[in-house]
C-alpha cells in the first residue's frame, strides 16, 4: 500500500458499499426481463423469448467490449479515478432508462418490424441503457476485485475479504426482485405493467447514484503498490500467457453464465409453467403477499436463488482457512447434481437452491485465477472481467432454445455444461505453472499452502 492509512476499514467499507450496488442494479436488469415482456413486447410472439433476454445480453456485451477499458484506466488514472468514471457511466444508463419510458409514453407502440414481430423505439433505448450499466458494472468491478483481494486488512485473506464483499453484493442482488414488483411496478398484476412506471423510479436512483458520486470523490482510497504498472512501463509479456489465468477467464464465462441463466430466466420459466396452467404454490400459496403487494411466484423465486447467494457467502466468509481450490471442487460437484435433479423432475424450487452454491464461485475462481501476478494484476483483472459476457451469452443461448423447444424445462442442459467446466478449473485448468508467478507466490507468502 502506499502509506500507513492503507489498512484501515474505510476504503474496505466504500467499495463494499459500491459492489452492493453493482449488484442491486445488475439483478434489477435482469428482472426487468419478465415485466418488458409484458410492456414492451406484447407484439411480439415469434421471437418473444429471445428478445427479453436480450436486455441481459446488451448488459453483459458491456463487459466483454469494455473491461479491458478498465484495467487500462487504473494503469493510466488509478484506482479512485477510474471508479468515478464507471459512476458516472451508471448515471448515464440509469437516465436511459428513464428515457425509454418518456419515449414509450409519447410514440406508444411506433417501432420495428422484425419478421412477424412489432419492437418499440422505447425497448431499443432500454437496450441502450442496458449496456451502459454493464459496461459501468464491468469497471467497477475490474477496480473493486483487485483492490479487495490485495488490500492489507488485518486478520483477513483475500479469498475472505472476496466473500464478504459478494455478501454485501447479494444483499444487493436478493432485495432486487422485490424493488423491481414492489416498487417499481407498484405490486401490479404482470399483465397490467406499463413501461411509464420506469420514468420517475430511475431518474430517483440516478440522482442517489450522482449524490454517492460526489461524496466518493472526496473520500480517501490509497493505491495499490505492485498490482498495476507504472505510468509509461510496458510490460514484458502478455497477460493471456499465464495459463491459470487464461483458464480463469473461461471459467468466469461459464459461472457467469450459469448464474444469471438461473437467476433471469426462472422468471420466464415460472411465468410459462402458470400460463400452461401448473400450480407454483409456496407452503401452499399461490400468491405471495407483502404489506399489501402481491409480489408473486416468480419474484420468490428469484429472490430465493440471490438470497441463497447471499447466505453462502456470509457464512463461507466465517471459514478463510478453507483452500480455494478444494472449495470450487466441493461447490461445483454438488451443484452439477442439483441441477441435474431439477431438470429430470422439472422442478424449480431445486434449481434455485443451487445458488447457495453458486455463492463462493466468484472468489474462489477470481483469488485462483490471479495468483501470483503482481504488476500483472490491474490488466489481469480487466481482460477476467471479460469473461462475464457469459452472462450474455448463456440465458440468450437458453431462450432460443426454450423457444425451440417451446419448453425451459431441459434448456437448463446448459447450466450443467457451465458447472461441469467450473469443476474441471478447480480440479487442473487453476494449477499455477508458470515460473514467474510461482516465484511470486512464494514472495508473497511463504510456507502458505495458499491454493
Amino acid at each position: 500500500m502506499t502509506d500507513s492509512k492503507a489498512n484501515k476499514l474505510g476504503p474496505f467499507v466504500v467499495l463494499t458499499f459500491i459492489y452492493f450496488v453493482v449488484g442491486f442494479l445488475t439483478t434489477v436488469n435482469g428482472q426487468f426481463q419478465g415485466p418488458l415482456q409484458v410492456a414492451f413486447l406484447s407484439h411480439a410472439d415469434a421471437i418473444r423469448n429471445t428478445l427479453t433476454t436480450m436486455i441481459s445480453f446488451f448488459f453483459f456485451l458491456g463487459y466483454l467490449v469494455n473491461s479491458s477499458l478498465g484495467g487500462r484506466w487504473i494503469d493510466t488514472k488509478g484506482y479512485k479515478t477510474t471508479l468515478l468514471r464507471a459512476l458516472m457511466i451508471m448515471i448515464g444508463g440509469l437516465v436511459l432508462y428513464s428515457l425509454s419510458s418518456f419515449i414509450a409514453m409519447q410514440w406508444g407502440m411506433t417501432g420495428v418490424t422484425l419478421g412477424e414481430d412489432l419492437v418499440p423505439w422505447g425497448y431499443f433505448v432500454f437496450l441502450l441503457g442496458s449496456f451502459f450499466m454493464g459496461t459501468s458494472a464491468a469497471i467497477l468491478q475490474v477496480v473493486i476485485n483487485p483492490y479487495i483481494a490485495a488490500y492489507n486488512l488485518p486478520g483477513t485473506k483475500p479469498v475472505q475479504r472476496m466473500n464478504i464483499v459478494c455478501a454485501i453484493n447479494s444483499i444487493g442482488t436478493t432485495i432486487a426482485p422485490f424493488f423491481v414488483t414492489g416498487v417499481i411496478f407498484a405490486g401490479v398484476a404482470m399483465e397490467a405493467v406499463m413501461p411509464g412506471q420506469l420514468l420517475i423510479p430511475f431518474l430517483v436512483i440516478a440522482a442517489v447514484m450522482l449524490l454517492v458520486t460526489g461524496v466518493t470523490s472526496r473520500l480517501y482510497l490509497p493505491d495499490i503498490k505492485g498490482t498495476r504498472s507504472d505510468a509509461g512501463e510496458k510490460l514484458p509479456r502478455s497477460v493471456w500467457s499465464f495459463r491459470h489465468l487464461a483458464l480463469g477467464v473461461v471459467a468466469i464465462f461459464f459461472y457467469v453464465g450459469t448464474e444469471v441463466s438461473i437467476g433471469v430466466n426462472v422468471n420466464l420459466h415460472a411465468m410459462q409453467m402458470i400460463e400452461s396452467g401448473h400450480r407454483l404454490s409456496f407452503f401452499g400459496l399461490e400468491n405471495i403477499e407483502l404489506a399489501g403487494l402481491n409480489l408473486g411466484i416468480p419474484a420468490l423465486l428469484a429472490t430465493l436463488y440471490w438470497g441463497g447467494m447471499m447466505v453462502g457467502r456470509l457464512v463461507f466468509s466465517f471459514f478463510p482457512k478453507i483452500p480455494p481450490r478444494r472449495l470450487l471442487i466441493s461447490v461445483t460437484s454438488l451443484a452439477s447434481v442439483l441441477v441435474i435433479l431439477a431438470m429430470v423432475l422439472d422442478n424449480l424450487w431445486i434449481l434455485v437452491s443451487v445458488g447457495l452454491l453458486h455463492s463462493v464461485m466468484w472468489g474462489c475462481i477470481f483469488t485462483l485465477a490471479v495468483a501470483g501476478l503482481s504488476k500483472y494484476t490491474s490488466k489481469a483483472s480487466g481482460i477476467f472481467m471479460m469473461g462475464v459476457f457469459g452472462g450474455a451469452v448463456f440465458p440468450l443461448l437458453q431462450a432460443v432454445l426454450a423457444d425451440s423447444l417451446g419448453n425451459w424445462q431441459w434448456t437448463w442442459s446448459i447450466a450443467l455444461l457451465c458447472e461441469l467446466f467450473m469443476l474441471y478449473y478447480g480440479i487442473s485448468g487453476c494449477h499455477v505453472k508458470d515460473s514467474e508467478a510461482l516465484a511470486n507466490l512464494r514472495a508473497e507468502a511463504p510456507g502458505d499452502p495458499g491454493m
